[in-house]
């Protein structure tokens, strides 16, 4: 348990860029948590000025706007949690320690959640405001992201382990997350809808067993891809 804890504020100083000069180098070279903030706020901005100043039509469209944008921002960072861990030989490392490769995924999820998780949350209250969300609206929106971002955090880990190694992985990571996630984009945006609530559970259910998988099949491929 201490190495996993390890782990996890590893790829934290990475995502952040604390943790040291080395860390803050790295989170500054990998984009950090700070991209897909700005991504997800630049979608939120931007619609708008797409669909006009309608207010209820802004107030019936955004919850599914947030995820829309939630899960593009998700995208952005794939091609930093796996691939530099397998280029510099550091899963042969924990190997020699005796850390299973499902433990090291786990620690990645849980790492990756808290680098663009808890963000996106506190940016959608911003979101949120530009959309014309009330606060009934938000509060869902906030529940949703709460449930369904760890399930794209492990879809996200484990798309990243499958494609480390391959010339353009990030962008075939990207191109095979956009349709394993879109059961969850409908069921966050669906929560937004008048009687919605059977979206949330629908939502927690699909991320429970995204983040119930994605250790054993991201374990698996970093594996297959180590022999």
């Amino acid at each position: 348990m201490k190495l996993l804890g390890i782990l996890i504020w590893r790829d934290l100083s990475h995502a952040y860029g604390f943790g040291g000069s080395q860390g803050a180098k790295a989170g500054t070279r990998r984009g950090g948590f700070i991209l897909p903030v700005i991504f997800f706020l630049a979608v939120a901005a931007i619609y708008p000025f797409a669909v006009g100043s309608d207010a209820q039509l802004l107030a019936r469209t955004g919850g599914g706007v947030i995820w829309v944008a939630a899960l593009l921002a998700a995208i952005l960072p794939l091609d930093r949690l796996v691939q530099p861990d397998v280029e510099h030989g550091f899963f042969d490392q924990w190997a020699v320690r005796g850390l299973s490769e499902e433990w090291i995924m786990l620690a990645k999820i849980v790492a990756h959640w808290l680098s663009f998780g808890p963000p996106l949350m506190l940016a959608t209250i911003i979101a949120a405001g530009l959309l014309g969300l009330d606060a009934a609206q938000l509060r869902t929106v906030e529940a949703g992201l709460a449930l369904g971002t760890p399930g794209l955090a492990a879809l996200g880990v484990m798309i990243a382990a499958l494609t480390a190694g391959l010339k353009g992985g990030s962008a075939l990571g990207g191109l095979m997350l956009l349709p394993l996630a879109v059961p969850m984009l409908i069921f966050g945006a669906g929560s937004v809808l008048p009687d919605g609530e059977n979206g949330l559970l629908l939502l927690a259910a699909a991320s429970l067993v995204l983040v119930a998988i994605a250790p054993f099949a991201a374990g698996a491929a970093i594996r297959a891809l180590r022999e």
